[in-house]
């Protein structure tokens, strides 16, 4: 996620981000958008790793299997987080 918040302000939000920079706001700002989204992505991902049945046993039983799961989820994930956390 990095720097996703920070580019889509200065992009799409450019009063909101012109603000908080002139108000010595935007790192914190930013700060607490990559602490949410981090918790909620690790969130999702168990929540689906656990509902999708990917477990460690998968992993040690068909690694490739595995990785195709995960890569799937992380990505899913990944659109839910920046759709509800920073493209709003």
């Amino acid at each position: 996620m990095g720097n996703d918040a920070q580019a889509y302000l200065e992009k799409h939000k450019k009063v909101l981000f012109n603000t908080l920079l002139i108000q010595s706001k935007l790192y914190q700002h930013c700060a607490e958008v990559e602490h949410q989204a981090r918790d909620m992505f690790d969130t999702l991902i168990e929540q689906m790793k656990e509902v999708e049945g990917v477990t460690e046993q998968l992993k040690d039983e068909n690694q490739l299997e595995w990785v195709c799961h995960m890569q799937n989820i992380e990505a899913r994930v990944r659109e839910i987080v920046c759709e509800q956390l920073i493209y709003i």
